[in-house]
């Protein structure tokens, strides 16, 4: 396993671990966060642990040709009870991914120094924000890195039903619209699944990731 030094440095995938870890160690620096997403990786760790670098060898992604939208959130996205907005609360969608609660899970991977490290991003205009609205509070949202061609999404929340479904979908159209390639959802999801997202290898994301 490679241990990341003070240098900016991350090894090749190819000497990833079976389960798609990249490196252990390093920093939640702006320059070091980003040169991981423009390789492929990611950070994924718990409060106790040391910071551990992913890539896993097969990739969730949304193509945007692929999204699934049912009859039923049709109905709801037609009926507009929910106001979508792009990048006008990140520090608030953020601390909700961190603080909501889910089904199975005791707690969460979004450590304090993770907050401080994204809205950091988030100051420099390289991490963004989808809000959802209804009654003018928050009640769904996602967050993540957008490298211009690729968003690489980073957690999600719902406080109502289907909010973070919209909240999903408005941003797959949006980015649909403005060319990007495609719509980075990390890992296996079976709730982006239901949406058209689905694996692909390694090897392909990096393809579209670098062209």
């Amino acid at each position: 396993m490679y241990f990341l030094s003070r240098e900016l440095y991350f090894p090749p995938l190819r000497h990833a671990s079976p389960e798609g870890i990249v490196a252990i160690g390093g920093d939640l620096s702006p320059e070091r966060l980003m040169l991981a997403y423009r390789s492929g990786i990611f950070p994924w760790f718990e409060d106790d642990e040391p910071i551990l670098w992913w890539s896993p060898p097969e990739r969730m992604v949304l193509l945007f040709t692929e999204l699934k939208v049912s009859k039923s959130m049709r109905n709801i996205l037609n009926r507009n009870m929910f106001t979508v907005t792009f990048n006008t609360a990140f520090a608030d969608v953020i601390a909700n991914c961190r603080d909501i609660k889910r089904e199975g899970q005791p707690g969460t991977w979004i450590t304090n120094d993770m907050t401080r490290a994204y809205c950091k991003l988030h100051e420099l205009g390289h991490a963004k924000s989808v809000e959802v609205w209804m009654d003018g509070q928050l009640v769904g949202g996602l967050y993540g890195i957008d490298l211009g061609h690729i968003f690489c999404g980073e957690s999600m929340f719902s406080k109502v039903p289907n909010a973070s479904k919209v909240a999903f979908i408005a941003l797959a159209k949006k980015l649909e619209e403005e060319n990007y390639r495609l719509l980075d959802c990390q890992v296996h999801n079976s709730h982006l699944e239901s949406l058209g997202a689905r694996e692909i290898f390694r090897e392909d994301f990096l393809e579209i990731l670098t062209s």
